[in-house]
């Protein structure tokens, strides 16, 4: 065949940039260089979700949004590389007879392909075993959290096959049990077997009171509880409400959870103890917070450690 009769479409820049901005790695393809273009996909994807699920369990509470946020940074900083590299690539493509596969077709595919599928699939993964990201709605678990926190949550923590590490104190999210499309999140007070007793603003473990100090804050009471090397501050922001006597044991396989505001939370005083099999994670660290109604985003609150 005549060299002539080969049809030459040189590569443009910045087609080859606007489709890297839609994925990455796809202005490579565009460019024919298939191999370049799954480095780039593979790194931005790998940094961007998968990677950190899997060691952010394992990292120390306080490393939770640090590396989640840095990671990803990397993943935009790999996506705007492969964009740059495909306009750049592109650029000396003058002279290019392109496949017969490469065509819009094929592009919109792979968009596709990745936007619909992979990468749902990908992040539901990550959410249902690794870490989930959360926004608090309401103020049943203040001081701790407020309304319009936003949190990762530990999937590992209490998972089928992981070894036990619940303990009091933790603040958990589980799935509400008079509603089981919603969920929930409150601090652990008693585990299996726990005998349980709250009596006004004293709750007892076992006996053993966890109030170490009070305050008077405000027309509220604000009570520092303490269980073994665990503390936690709760408030009672209407210290003559009404509040359910409780005395109970808690059942086997079964935990007894309140929410740090105390007059305004629906909690084990009202909804009973919530079965293991219902905890769904643990809350770790606090990553971004925005409230319009205190004034917007709360930068103070950022990287906040739950405890």
């Amino acid at each position: 065949m005549d060299s002539s009769s080969i049809p030459n479409r040189p590569r443009k820049a910045w087609l080859a940039f606007l489709l890297g901005l839609f994925l990455p790695g796809l202005g490579q393809i565009y460019n024919g260089q298939v191999n370049r273009a799954a480095w780039f996909m593979l790194g931005s994807w790998l940094f961007g979700i998968p990677l950190v699920g899997l060691f952010t369990p394992y990292l120390p509470d306080d490393w939770t949004a640090t590396v989640m946020l840095g990671s990803i940074g990397m993943a935009l900083l790999i996506w705007f590389v492969s964009c740059v590299d495909a306009l750049l690539q592109a650029l000396k493509l003058s002279t290019y007879t392109p496949a017969s596969w490469q065509g819009a077709g094929t592009y919109l595919f792979l968009i596709l392909l990745v936007t619909v599928c992979l990468f749902p699939l990908l992040s539901q993964q990550v959410r249902k075993h690794w870490i989930e990201p959360f926004r608090i709605p309401s103020a049943s678990m203040e001081p701790a959290l407020i309304a319009g926190d936003f949190i990762y949550a530990d999937k590992h923590y209490n998972c089928l096959g992981c070894e036990p590490t619940m303990q009091r104190g933790d603040i958990i999210t589980f799935t509400y049990p008079n509603n089981r499309n919603m969920g929930y999140i409150k601090r652990v007070i008693g585990l299996p077997g726990d005998q349980i007793k709250i009596r006004g603003q004293t709750v007892s473990i076992n006996n053993k009171p966890l109030t170490i100090q009070t305050a008077q804050q405000a027309g509220s009471v604000i009570v520092q509880e303490r269980y073994e090397n665990k503390q936690w501050p709760v408030i009672w922001k209407n210290p003559r409400a009404v509040i359910p006597l409780v005395d109970l044991t808690v059942p086997a396989g079964q935990v007894f959870v309140l929410g740090d505001n105390r007059t305004n939370s629906n909690d084990s005083r009202y909804f009973g103890t919530v079965p293991l099999a219902d905890v769904t994670g643990r809350a770790r660290q606090v990553w971004f917070s925005y409230n319009r109604d205190v004034g917007g985003l709360q930068w103070g609150r950022v990287g906040l450690v739950l405890h």
